[in-house]
C-alpha cells in the first residue's frame, strides 16, 4: 500500500477524484456524441504548446489551450469545406501536431523537459495549482452539463428536428467542444497528451456498454474512473513505474472484461 501521509500521494488521489467528476459528466457526452478520437487528438494537438511553454516562459496550460481551440478551429473549418472525410481531417491534425512537437522538443528547443512526461503525465507529480485548475474545470463541466444538456441531448439525436425547434446546435456544439478542451488540458498533467482519452473516454465507453440511462451512466462513469484512478496509484507506487500507462492498461482490462460481460451490445 502506498503511504497515504505522502504529499504526492494526497495530491494524486484529489486530483482522480476531481478527473472522475469530468469524466463522469463530460466523458459521457464524448462517447454519446461519437467523440472519443476527436477527444484523442485534442490531447495530441497541445503537445506542440507544452513543448513551447517553458522556452516561451509562459504557463503550459495557456499554451496547450490555445493549440486545443486551435485544433478544434481548424478542424472546423476543414470539415465545413467537405473535400475531406472528418475522421481523416483528424487523422491528419494529429500526426501533424504530434510531429511538430517533436520537431520543436528535439531539434528547435531542446526541452529540458521529459518528453515522456509531456506524453503520458504523472499523477504523483503534481502541483497545488494543478489540482486548483482540475477543480474549476470540474464545477465549470457540471454548469455546463446542466445549463445545456437539453440542447446536447437535442442536437445528438435529432439535430434537425433541434434546429427546426429552434436550438442552436452550432452554438451547443461549439460549447460542448470548447469544454472538452478545457477538460483535456487539465487532464495532460495527471495522464499526459496521448493518454487523457483513458480518463475522459474510456470508462464512459466501458459504462456505455450496458446502455443505462442517462444519469446513471454520468454516475457509474464517475465510479469507475475514480476506482482505476486509485488502483492505479496503488500499483504504480508499489511497482515504481508510470501511473498514466497504468491506468492505460487498466482501463482496457475493465473494458475488454465489460465487452465479453456485454456481448449483445459490445458487437452487435
Amino acid at each position: 500500500m502506498p503511504d497515504l501521509s505522502a504529499p504526492y500521494i494526497q495530491r494524486g488521489i484529489v486530483e482522480v477524484l476531481l478527473l472522475a467528476v469530468i469524466a463522469g459528466v463530460l466523458g459521457t457526452w464524448v462517447v454519446l456524441r461519437r467523440l472519443p478520437f476527436f477527444t484523442h487528438a485534442l490531447g495530441t494537438a497541445t503537445f506542440p504548446g507544452l513543448v513551447v511553454a517553458g522556452p516561451w516562459g509562459v504557463p503550459a496550460q495557456l499554451t496547450a489551450l490555445v493549440c486545443a481551440v486551435g485544433f478544434g478551429g481548424l478542424l472546423e473549418r476543414l470539415q465545413r469545406s467537405r473535400r475531406i472525410d472528418p475522421d481523416a481531417a483528424i487523422g491528419l491534425l494529429l500526426v501533424g501536431a504530434l510531429a511538430v512537437g517533436v520537431v520543436l522538443a528535439s531539434d528547435v528547443y531542446h526541452s529540458d523537459t521529459s518528453v515522456e512526461r509531456l506524453l503520458f503525465g504523472s499523477l504523483i507529480a503534481l502541483t497545488p495549482l494543478d489540482l486548483w485548475l482540475t477543480a474549476a474545470a470540474a464545477v465549470a463541466a457540471l454548469v455546463a452539463d446542466r445549463a445545456l444538456r437539453r440542447s446536447w441531448l437535442a442536437t445528438g439525436f435529432d439535430a434537425p428536428g433541434a434546429r427546426a425547434v429552434g436550438v442552436r446546435t452550432s452554438l451547443a456544439d461549439r460549447a460542448l467542444l470548447v469544454a472538452v478542451a478545457v477538460a483535456v488540458v487539465v487532464a495532460l498533467d495527471a495522464v499526459g497528451a496521448l493518454l487523457v482519452t483513458v480518463v475522459l473516454t474510456v470508462p464512459a465507453a466501458t459504462v456505455r456498454l450496458f446502455e443505462p440511462a442517462l444519469r446513471v451512466q454520468q454516475l457509474a462513469t464517475f465510479g469507475l474512473t475514480a476506482i482505476q484512478g486509485l488502483v492505479a496509484i496503488v500499483i504504480a507506487d508499489a511497482l515504481n513505474v508510470g501511473p498514466g500507462p497504468t491506468l492505460a492498461v487498466l482501463g482496457a482490462l475493465v473494458y475488454g472484461a465489460a465487452a465479453l460481460a456485454a456481448p449483445r451490445v459490445a458487437f452487435a
